[in-house]
């Protein structure tokens, strides 16, 4: 993310955030996103927003329904 230049991390674009979330639903970590800090925290808090507004799911069991449609 700092080698594109990503200046801000919108909650609303899940596609792009949907690549942070592991098939647990579960939010992966710097090392396997190979995110700097900053820019980690920043996924974690558009991840959190998303979810709370049910753009992206809290549990692994709504991501199998949403695949099988």
């Amino acid at each position: 993310m700092c080698a594109d230049h990503i200046k801000y991390v919108d909650y609303k674009n899940v596609s792009f955030l949907r690549r942070f979330v592991s098939d647990r639903a579960r939010i992966e970590t710097r090392r396997r996103t190979s995110a700097c800090a900053k820019h980690q925290r920043a996924i974690s808090n558009a991840i959190k927003r998303a979810r709370h507004l049910a753009l992206l799911p809290y549990t692994p069991d709504h991501i199998r329904i949403s695949q099988g449609r």
